[in-house]
């Protein structure tokens, strides 16, 4: 490996464009360059994220080849509990710490509390696979009585209801559900229970009821559904994207159905309140107002790290993922870039970690 400084900058080039009429244009504004550091950095936990992540890792290390980083995608619950055993720099979790994990982190941490860094937000997608349904439109009580158990056909009355002048097949339904402790679990739940669904199964993040085809891993998920007719399940939008499969139209409290876009989910998330103090960036998002054009089903994963002794390399690398260019990276991968307010706003609370 070329010995390289501690802190690297990755070239940029700027050139000026030339009107059609012959004159010279003023030069494109620069983007930033990527202010790299020495070291090895390492996280787990939210898979829900990894096509972000990777996404951070391969620009980032490109630009700084004095830098290691690793992640694992291991799920929420288990890159928490990795992390509260010391293990790794930061650890993704879709869901903020519980107040007994947010001690046991402090603990861990010990030169400082264990902050919540929002970097990746996107809309949870309600993919689904039934042959002869496209635009599917389903409200919060409806999709509550599907994955309770209670409607099991598509072509039920409450699915019609929802969506007139549609054919609906007489296709079973099949739920698919995470397996493992999941944030994307965690935030499908919290909608559940966040509105007028009559959903009586509690929250948290693990699904709370027998039967279903239990997957483990986003990517298990959408490989299952993809697999069945007559499946639907929740997963990171992104996930749902890229095989293909189509999403449904989540009814808001306004009465509108709204599809699982990044502007759409951008629109809940920059609503959301932080309801953490010190840098501690945790957001308090209510599906129950979601009204207009804003999507009510969102994840935001948070990186936990312990303030006061995070390494340099990892306070680069999340810088990084936290700037212009890897929120840009980041919505290519297929997400929503955090809004402008809370990136200036987590941008802030890195440069603070030491």
């Amino acid at each position: 490996m070329t010995t390289a400084p501690a802190s690297r900058f990755l070239p940029f080039a700027a050139a000026g464009i030339l009107a059609l009429t012959g004159c010279s244009a003023a030069p494109a504004p620069a983007t930033p360059p990527i202010s790299c550091a020495r070291g090895a950095v390492s996280g787990q936990g939210s898979s829900a994220q990894t096509n972000a992540v990777n996404a951070w890792i391969k620009a980032y290390q490109i630009a700084c080849p004095d830098a290691s980083v690793e992640y694992t995608s291991s799920g929420s619950g288990a890159g928490v509990r990795a992390f509260l055993a010391g293990d790794g720099d930061f650890a993704g979790t879709d869901t903020p710490l519980s107040t007994a994990d947010q001690q046991r982190a402090d603990a861990r941490c010990g030169t400082g509390r264990a902050v919540h860094l929002p970097l990746v937000t996107g809309p949870i997608a309600l993919a689904y696979n039934v042959a002869g349904i496209d635009g599917l439109r389903l409200t919060p009580r409806t999709i509550a009585r599907i994955f309770s158990g209670q409607v099991t056909v598509w072509n039920d009355p409450a699915i019609a209801a929802d969506n007139e002048g549609t054919a609906l097949p007489a296709t079973r339904i099949r739920i698919v559900h995470r397996s493992d402790g999941s944030g994307t679990t965690a935030n499908f739940l919290a909608f559940l229970t966040g509105t007028d669904s009559g959903w009586a199964h509690g929250d948290g993040s693990t699904w709370p009821l027998p039967g279903g085809l239990g997957q483990r891993g986003s990517h298990r998920v959408v490989a299952a559904i993809g697999r069945t007719d007559g499946a639907i399940g929740y997963v990171e939008a992104s996930y749902a994207r890229v095989t293909d499969l189509p999403a449904v139209a989540v009814g808001t409290a306004g009465g509108d159905f709204v599809t699982p876009t990044d502007d759409a989910a951008g629109l809940t998330v920059a609503a959301a309140q932080v309801s953490g103090t010190g840098g501690d960036l945790r957001l308090r998002i209510d599906p129950a107002t979601t009204t207009g054009r804003g999507y009510p089903i969102v994840s935001v994963t948070y990186q936990v790290v312990c303030r006061g002794s995070v390494p340099e390399a990892a306070r680069s690398f999340l810088a990084y993922a936290a700037s212009d260019r890897g929120q840009e990276a980041a919505q290519r991968a297929g997400f929503a870039p955090l809004p402008a307010a809370l990136r200036s706003q987590v941008a802030q609370a890195i440069a603070g970690l030491r």
